[in-house]
């Protein structure tokens, strides 16, 4: 099950995509727990960095619990990328990942993230000065095209293999899609067939059949799971387990492992970020983590107000309170 990116050794064929407003430092050591082989920061503005700007600098601290780990940089300026790849390395990422996928029209309209996809030869610039800059390996993460006119993954990939890429993961959805229709899977194993460095896959990885289901159609060597994993952090050890295990089916987590599982991630925040900051940010993930439970609706409605930690161990409780009793071993497990 070990993939190799360059001098990077993954111990997994399942990954954290990176998530800007979602995927800080606690919520990256909670997947890697859960079997996430490699985790992804939340990009950063190489402009920003340049700069010193605080936040930028708080959002590549990388703890060793979610590593391997990649800090991602944007931008569309090569001299720019690689100076912030190089002042990146101080916080010790095990690669550095740019970001060619990002749909945002704040990214893409200085013409960084997904903009890139219109220019292949600029991308493999980008590679190319930033592999100069770096003694680890540079990934590159694109989309299938910026429209549907103008489908290129397989060449903007072939681009960065020939400018040092080590790994490309492939968002199989133009910018103009956004994330509604559904991903187009056939793109990933044209850009698989154009390219000898690891492919990693994404796009519409919900569970660990629908993973199997990509490395088998594609043939791409890892898949890149993002929005499926908020509030369902276990879905990386259901992959592991199918693939590694004949097939075998892990149950999704009863709700007392649910509640202490997001306990544990809104304690990371708090250490990380303080209680009033984590709080505010935890909302939604606390949101995340009820979806499906009985009285979900209501409990959602108190997690939008969350301000302490203590609002939080009273709303855990009256979450359990309210389901049914648990039957078996997770009778024993509980808060």
């Amino acid at each position: 099950m070990n993939l190799q990116i360059g001098s990077l050794t993954l111990n997994g064929r399942a990954v954290l995509a990176p998530m800007a407003g979602a995927g800080d430092r606690a919520f990256r050591e909670i997947c890697a727990r859960l079997g996430a082989a490699y985790t992804v920061s939340e990009m950063v503005s190489a402009k920003a960095l340049e700069f010193g700007d605080r936040k930028t600098r708080e959002l590549m601290e990388l703890g060793d619990a979610a590593r391997p780990a990649a800090i991602q940089i944007f931008g569309s300026e090569p001299d720019v990328m690689a100076r912030a790849a190089e002042k990146a390395m101080a916080f010790s990422p095990d690669a550095v990942d740019i970001n060619m996928g990002c749909p945002a029209p704040k990214i893409t309209g200085p013409g960084a993230g997904s903009a890139l996809m219109r220019n292949p030869q600029l991308c493999g610039e980008l590679v190319a000065a930033v592999a100069a800059a770096v003694p680890v390996p540079v990934t590159v993460k694109i989309r299938a095209g910026w429209d549907e006119k103008s489908v290129n993954a397989a060449e903007v990939a072939a681009a960065c293999e020939s400018a040092g890429a080590a790994a490309v993961a492939v968002h199989a959805r133009t910018r103009s899609q956004m994330y509604a229709p559904p991903a187009d899977w056939d793109i990933i194993r044209k850009v698989k067939q154009a390219v000898r460095i690891p492919v990693i896959g994404n796009g519409d990885v919900t569970g660990a059949q629908s993973a199997a289901q990509m490395l088998e159609q594609t043939g791409c060597d890892a898949v890149m799971v993002g929005r499926a994993a908020l509030g369902n952090p276990w879905i990386f050890r259901q992959i592991n387990s199918y693939l590694t295990e004949s097939c075998r089916i892990v149950p999704p987590p009863g709700v007392y492992e649910r509640m202490l599982v997001m306990v544990r991630h809104i304690d990371l925040m708090c250490r990380y970020k303080g209680e009033r900051r984590a709080m505010n940010e935890a909302r939604k993930h606390v949101a995340w983590y009820l979806k499906g439970l009985r009285g979900a609706a209501g409990f959602r409605r108190r997690a939008g107000q969350l301000e302490s930690r203590a609002q939080l161990d009273a709303l855990v409780r009256d979450v359990l309170a309210a389901q049914e009793p648990p039957e078996g071993p997770e009778a024993e497990n509980s808060l």
